[in-house]
Order: structure tokens, then C-alpha cells, then sequence
């Protein structure tokens, strides 16, 4: 039997290239190792006020895109976490069970309230407490995250141990997946931070539907050095960011990528080309689903059945253990 790994994603937006090589393609590579679960976290997404219509539209795109990325193995299923009511459930249970000291050590609910001061609600600071639950009810053995996810899943990993060892055995405790490459893309413009939506400058982020020529321009705008010699160093980030994005893309070895180029200007014109040659046909992709619109709801709904009577099971369990009926 395969082990299950589990993650989500948040529809808030256009896609862009560190979501993808952060993420997405590690999904993608990991269908046929992992029986997979990914989710749409749409529940997560309005800890932010969000326009109702265009969050229903981002949701679908999103699930359009997470498809034309390649998230289509028998052993994938993707779901939508608004439809399954176990999360919310679970996420009571599991606030029960955590400490205020805990949850106010979320540095990610630090840099968000300290970003969106006028929008610090109660949703932002518990969203640990839910995205534990959307990991625990499926029985997750892995969870694929980036390094600034990693503080909330050992809080998911402690809460599950405290919880079997106070009420009895009911979750799997699940082990981090962190890709060795790509895990942390960065801001093309300030390699600094990381690549967000939320960056500010123009050049910033490489989105996931941009056209070849506004790669090719961001590209090479993008931040490097006064050396022009290509070499892995992260003390240089804005090569390094850059030489990581190549290397991710086209899985050529950091010595073959170091004595192919002769400069940043013949590198920057082989990334932006390379860039793009990954992203036309998730394009096309994208487009044709949707253009399918009938298709994705199906596809939205084909898996629940299953994915609920997962959730159901866990959540019944720890229902039951902690003396609700």
C-alpha cells in the first residue's frame, strides 16, 4: 500500500513560478511514489477579506491550473476544502488541545498582522489549528512544505502526539517532504524575500500564465552581481536564485550549468527560454479546461466521496475520544 501525502494550496490569485517549483512540480513528480491529496484551500483564503464572486473565480482556475500542471495521475485526488465539513470539526478539537503560547509563536501570523494591520482577525491567528486538521483527518504520512511552512506542521506534529496520548490513538503523525531544489524561489527583484504575490515591484514574480516576452523582460531585469561569472554561491542570491530556477527547470547538474555560460546576459536569454518552454504547455492546457468549464466541476466532484469518508472517519474518531456523541 502507497503512503499518502497531503498538502493544499490557497486560491488567491494567479499562480506564479515559485508556487510551481516550490510546489506543483513536486506534486507532479510525486504521483507515482505517494497515493496524493491536494486541496483547494479556499477555507484558509478568506482569513483575508476576499471578493465572494472572484474567490469562487480563483478556485476554479486554480483547480483548472493545478490540472494542467499535470496533477492528473489515478493516484491524485484533488478536492475542493469548502465541500468537506469535517475541517471545521476537527480544527474545534484540536483549538481544544493547543496552547495560546503555541499558537502565538506563528511567526506567519506575525508577518501577516504586521502587513495587513487593519485585517488581524481571529481566523489569521487559528489558521494553524485548521490547516492541522486539514492534514490529520486524511491520515497523512508526508506532507510536502516550504520553509515557511515548516514551524505549522511541527505544531500539526505535536498536537497529534499530545492528542493520542491524552484520548488514545487517532492520528498518524506526519513527516515533512522538503524538495532539495526549488523549495525557496525568490523575488527576481529583491532576492531577499521570497517570490509572493504580495511582492511589489513590477518585476518581481514570473506568473505561471505570463507571456514570453514579459518573461524575457523580467528575466533580465532580475538582480545579480557586477562579477558575470556563473557559479552557485549563495552569497551572491541574486545568481543564485536565478541558477537555482535553471537548475530546477531543466535538471542539468550545478557543474554541467556553471561551464555552460559565458556571462549573466547569454545565462539570463537560456533561463527566460527555458522558463517559458515549461510554462506553453501548462498554458495551453490551462486554457483548453477553461474553456470546459462542465469538466471541472465534475472533476471538483468526482473524488469527494471518497476524500469525505476519509475525513469522516478520523473526525468520528476523535469525536468519540474526546466524549462528544
Amino acid at each position: 500500500m502507497k503512503k499518502r501525502a497531503f498538502s493544499g494550496i490557497q486560491p488567491t490569485g494567479s499562480l506564479h513560478l515559485g508556487n510551481y517549483l516550490g510546489a506543483i512540480k513536486q506534486w507532479v513528480k510525486n504521483q507515482a511514489e505517494y497515493e496524493n491529496i491536494y486541496c483547494v484551500v479556499n477555507t484558509h483564503a478568506i482569513t483575508i477579506h476576499q471578493d465572494p464572486k472572484v474567490l469562487q473565480q480563483n478556485t476554479i482556475e486554480l483547480f483548472a491550473m493545478l490540472l494542467a500542471c499535470g496533477l492528473t495521475s489515478e493516484n491524485t485526488k484533488l478536492f475542493v476544502q469548502s465541500r468537506i465539513d469535517f475541517h471545521g470539526a476537527l480544527a474545534w478539537i484540536l483549538d481544544c488541545n493547543i496552547g495560546m503560547g503555541e499558537m502565538s509563536r506563528m511567526t506567519q501570523f506575525k508577518d501577516k498582522s504586521q502587513k495587513n494591520p487593519q485585517n488581524i482577525n481571529v481566523g489569521l491567528f487559528n489558521y494553524p489549528a485548521l490547516m492541522a486538521a486539514d492534514i490529520l483527518l486524511y491520515q497523512s504520512d508526508f506532507v510536502p512544505v516550504g520553509e515557511d511552512q515548516k514551524q505549522h506542521l511541527e505544531l500539526t506534529r505535536n498536537v497529534a502526539m499530545r492528542f493520542n496520548e491524552r484520548y488514545g490513538e487517532c492520528f498518524k503523525v506526519p513527516e515533512p517532504l522538503i524538495a532539495e531544489v526549488g523549495a525557496r524561489i525568490m523575488s527576481l527583484d529583491d532576492p531577499s524575500v521570497k517570490m509572493s504575490k504580495s511582492n511589489k515591484g513590477e518585476y518581481s514574480v514570473i506568473n505561471l500564465l505570463d507571456s514570453k516576452d514579459s518573461i524575457i523582460k523580467k528575466v533580465k531585469k532580475a538582480t545579480t552581481d557586477s562579477f558575470n561569472e556563473i557559479v552557485f554561491d549563495k552569497e551572491r542570491a541574486g545568481l543564485y536564485n536565478l541558477l537555482c530556477i535553471y537548475e530546477c527547470i531543466t535538471g542539468k547538474s550545478r557543474n554541467e550549468i556553471e561551464n555552460s555560460f559565458k556571462g549573466y546576459g547569454e545565462f539570463k536569454i537560456a533561463l527566460a527560454e527555458a522558463i517559458f518552454a515549461e510554462l506553453e504547455p501548462i498554458q495551453q492546457k490551462y486554457h483548453q479546461f477553461m474553456q470546459e468549464k462542465t469538466y471541472i466541476n465534475d472533476i471538483i466532484t468526482r473524488d469527494e466521496t471518497y476524500i469525505r469518508d476519509l475525513a469522516q472517519s478520523t473526525y468520528d474518531r476523535a469525536k468519540s475520544l474526546v466524549g462528544l456523541i
